[in-house]
């Protein structure tokens, strides 16, 4: 926690392109601080997930409910499952300086950037290095049949079209490589002059007046 607005960091990517692997892998030891906004989703949990960590498992009309109640930064249907993004404590925690990391669907993204300030969000597109790695991805991740895989694959076609969109783009060759991007992307957000020139100033301010006391 810092004396100034948190960040609210927002990545996404197309299905299988390894967004929850490289999350996991920054908050592993999360040197920099940053606090997770665990999303909501009808999908079912897969092998090695846990409920409230990796995501907030709910039915459909949990969801809708969410939806009905104006309680969610954004959400979106993918492949036939709603998934979101819960309003509660995102405010606070950026008030309070910390980084705030959301993990999201590329749906998810654009509509957190139409409704968010500008200056309090970096937007990170995770891209495949080739969309033939990224099928065989899904296909090694075992969880969907070809229908479903096929499906998203040419959902990821229209996503990648997105990343225009997006503030930057880091290519998952390797986790480790696109962690220490991801890392470097924030650190160097936090150093431009918007977000700490009115800091600067106030203190040049506070010596001047200490001066002519």
């Amino acid at each position: 926690m810092t004396d100034t607005r948190g960040l609210l960091i927002v990545l996404s990517g197309p299905s299988g392109v390894g967004k929850g692997t490289v999350r996991a892998a920054i908050f592993k030891d999360n040197p920099l601080g940053y606090l997770y906004s665990i999303s909501a989703t009808t999908r079912q949990m897969r092998e090695g997930e846990v409920n409230g960590k990796d995501y907030h498992f709910i039915t459909r009309e949990s969801f809708e409910e969410l939806i009905q109640h104006d309680a969610l930064l954004e959400y979106a249907e993918y492949v036939g499952n709603y998934y979101g993004t819960p309003m509660a404590n995102i405010e606070r925690n950026l008030a309070a300086g910390y980084d705030v990391f959301l993990e999201i669907e590329v749906q998810g993204a654009l509509k957190v950037r139409e409704k968010v300030n500008q200056e309090d969000a970096v937007f990170i597109f995770l891209a495949p290095p080739n969309l033939t790695e990224l099928e065989g991805r899904l296909v090694e991740r075992g969880t969907d049949n070809e229908a479903v895989i096929y499906e998203r694959m040419q959902k990821a076609r229209e996503e990648i079209d997105m990343m225009q969109y997006y503030d930057y783009v880091v290519v998952n060759d390797t986790v480790s490589k696109a962690v220490d991007k991801i890392n470097a992307i924030i650190q160097s957000e936090h150093l431009k002059v918007e977000r700490v020139v009115d800091k600067i100033n106030s203190e040049i301010h506070n010596y001047l007046q200490k001066g002519n006391e």
